[in-house]
């Protein structure tokens, strides 16, 4: 195993197929030996942007550690390539993201990656099979109560990042010094106990563009999911989760690991949900805290 990854050297084939070999090494930080996992038929995840101080690595992880299913699909933006190319950061807790998904696939999870704009270094190699998993530009997932679903990050109905790839970057650059000040937030607030909370996800919430904009992706995506002829969409792309139904498509998105920390997920009956993990996190801590108020 090589003792760095390079995110920003991406085509040659042998250097991407080392970034599978940490299924054979050792996590900086071993799984959690927990009793019953939450097990679904499926799960979704995307815009997890490795490779930036936005990532929230150790709730993705700690997510991993609780959750199993039969398919997991990666809808783009696991690395961010834009990010890694201006300036390298790469701690213990990314590389430990990557074991932990290599170490799924080699546990017989049937693993789908579907890189987005950030990660489209990878685009390259749709197609081809990387230690169990499956590269894709998208893919069709027909759920337990046997409607298809068409899976994709969603950039290729983003008129900014298509048409105005410049723009896509200025406005990268500034929702990076919001998730600056959003880390600012959460480490003040865990300093003092209280559980995550994302300001940009709130800010976004706020903004009456930002909701236009949100619900103009939704729509458009929606709309060229029914083209295709199949029952709904999966995507990423915009950081925001929903599940809701537009003109007969059931749109889902499965948010991200930046702000939300969300992923979706289909139960074995079909039943699709959005789970959010800060707010499992602090269900499954709630007894313990219990007794110290108390007391």
């Amino acid at each position: 195993m090589r003792s760095s990854f390079e995110p920003t050297v991406g085509t040659h084939l042998a250097e991407v197929t080392d970034l599978f070999d940490f299924a054979e090494s050792r996590p900086h930080r071993p799984e959690v030996a927990t009793g019953e996992r939450q097990r679904y038929r499926t799960i979704w995840i995307s815009d997890v942007h490795l490779g930036t101080r936005g990532c929230n690595a150790d709730l993705l992880i700690d997510f991993l550690d609780h959750v199993d299913s039969r398919t997991m699909y990666l809808v783009g933006d696991i690395i961010d390539g834009w990010q890694l190319k201006k300036r390298f950061f790469w701690p213990a807790a990314h590389n430990d993201v990557i074991w932990r998904l290599m170490k799924r696939a080699r546990r017989g999870t049937k693993m789908v990656y579907i890189p987005g704009n950030h990660d489209e270094m990878f685009r390259q190699f749709a197609g081809l099979d990387f230690g169990g998993i499956q590269i894709r530009r998208k893919a069709i997932h027909e759920t337990a109560d046997g409607r298809r679903l068409l899976v994709l990050h969603g950039d290729e109905f983003d008129a900014i990042t298509l048409s105005h790839r410049w723009l896509a970057h200025v406005g990268d650059a500034a929702y990076n010094l919001l998730m600056a000040l959003n880390r600012w937030v959460s480490a003040i607030r865990r300093r003092f106990g209280m559980p995550y909370w994302s300001l940009s996800k709130h800010a976004k919430a706020k903004v009456k563009n930002a909701v236009a904009f949100i619900s103009r992706f939704e729509e458009i995506v929606a709309e060229a999911a029914g083209a295709r002829g199949v029952d709904g969409v999966v995507c990423g792309h915009i950081h925001t989760a929903e599940i809701r139904e537009i003109a007969g498509v059931d749109y889902y998105n499965d948010g991200d690991w930046v702000e939300g920390c969300t992923a979706l997920v289909e139960h074995f009956d079909g039943r699709m949900e959005i789970i959010h993990w800060a707010d499992e996190i602090a269900k499954r801590e709630a007894p313990a805290a219990t007794p110290a108020l108390a007391a």
